[in-house]
């Protein structure tokens, strides 16, 4: 009774258009009082969710990105991006999952990248005859590359709803193969639907132009190589390179490229506070909740559940993904990985799977959930910048879709995808 009160209050809430952070603490807060438990206990857990030092890597991630997206290092990373493969059929498609992929290793969010890229590829692309349809869905789906590669904030939010036993380094390096995987199925589908749909191509501008936008865009791709190669090597935590990434952002945008004016440090600022606020009583509810699943056993008995219907690995993680692909049509990113992580891990883990390549799987798997409604954060902030409803832009994802859903099975079957770069680096 006490998880049907925490599970059907929190689905009623959602259904009435509650903000999720209030959806989570008013279920968990109802079954504590049902339970006979001190209210206290809500609070008590909603402080220890927030109270953990490797969460302040996410704020100055977040404000890192901001800095970059209004410094113009976006902008220079597109260049360069266009000038290199900008010559392939679809040659702007193409420029716009380049440049989600390097603008990616960046930002580690995808609304940002799909708000950055998209502010500059979508109009770029309309203008040319491209379909809005085809801008929206190229560019939705090419932003959830960033949530693979580090500095990727879903990953840190994993490693945490973990109980921080898993290393973010590891976690970090587990998901760049598998987001190089989905950049390339995502251009390949690009590649064929601009050939059936007869789009252009651009000219090619020569290597010296291609060296001189290189050049141009290298110090913003640099902090790619500090961010991983510090935290990969030891020489800084994710939390302190976090703080390295807006040291360097304010560098290159104020001394590098002198493209920050006082308004645009003060918006990035005020920016970062809102995102991160709003992240934050996410976390805390959410870690609530999912410690009143653990008090009620919820995960044990879903262990128990699925193995009455196989003991197959294979089997349990595509059903795992399946329950995992229908919660991200309802639930935001943030929030379902702290709810779902305490649930799936255990049975995960029960059957043999590496903690490291089920956080990839998960990390994958809910990121498409962005571009699905009734809560496609993604999917909606491209069609904004598109100016195109859902409905369109959903008729014609299905390719896209597609493609991410054949990387997600590939990355889910073959652990190799995931486990082998973290072995290299160990």
């Amino acid at each position: 009774m006490a998880a049907a009160i925490l599970f059907g209050t929190f689905v009623v809430l959602m259904l009435i258009g509650t903000p999720i952070a209030f959806c989570l603490g008013v279920a968990s807060f109802a079954t504590i009082l049902y339970i006979g438990l001190p209210p206290m206990v809500v609070f008590q857990q909603m402080n220890s969710g927030m109270n953990v030092f490797t969460l302040l890597a996410i704020p100055f991630f977040i404000y890192a990105g901001d800095l970059m997206v209004r410094g113009g290092i976006a902008q220079r990373i597109v260049a360069f991006a266009g000038s290199l493969i900008g010559h392939l059929r679809g040659g702007l498609g193409q420029v716009n999952i380049a440049a989600s992929t390097l603008f990616g290793g960046i930002s580690g969010s995808a609304v940002a990248e799909a708000a950055a890229v998209g502010g500059l590829m979508i109009p770029q692309m309309k203008m040319r005859g491209y379909g809005a349809d085809y801008a929206v869905n190229v560019t939705s789906m090419a932003a959830l590359i960033a949530l693979l590669l580090p500095p990727s904030h879903n990953m840190i939010i994993y490693s945490i709803s973990a109980g921080g036993k898993i290393s973010i380094a590891d976690l970090f390096t587990a998901g760049i193969i598998p987001g190089l995987m989905l950049a390339s199925a995502l251009m390949v589908t690009a590649y064929l639907v601009a050939r059936r749909r007869g789009y252009p191509t651009e000219q090619f501008p020569g290597f010296a132009r291609v060296g001189w936008f290189l050049l141009n865009a290298l110090p913003g791709l640099m902090l790619i190589g500090i961010i991983f190669g510090g935290v990969r090597s030891g020489v800084f935590t994710a939390t302190e390179s976090s703080c390295i990434a807006v040291f360097y952002a304010l560098l290159v945008t104020l001394i590098v490229y002198r493209s920050m004016g006082w308004s645009a440090f003060v918006d990035a600022t005020l920016g970062a506070v809102r995102t991160t606020s709003m992240v934050l009583i996410i976390i805390g509810t959410a870690a609530s909740f999912a410690w009143l699943m653990a008090f009620l056993r919820i995960p044990a008995t879903l262990i128990d559940w699925m193995g009455t219907i196989s003991q197959n690995p294979l089997v349990i993680l595509l059903l795992i993904n399946v329950l995992l692909l229908l919660l991200g049509t309802f639930m935001d990113m943030g929030p379902t990985i702290i709810i779902t992580t305490p649930i799936f891990l255990p049975v995960a883990t029960h059957y043999g799977v590496d903690p490291v390549h089920f956080g990839v799987i998960l990390i994958l798997n809910l990121g498409l959930g962005l571009n699905t409604p009734p809560v496609g954060a993604v999917q909606f902030v491209a069609c904004a910048v598109g100016r195109i409803s859902v409905w369109q832009a959903m008729r014609s994802i299905w390719p896209f879709y597609g493609a991410g859903i054949v990387v997600l099975l590939l990355v889910t079957f073959v652990p190799a995808f995931s486990l082998w770069l973290p072995s290299v680096f160990r």
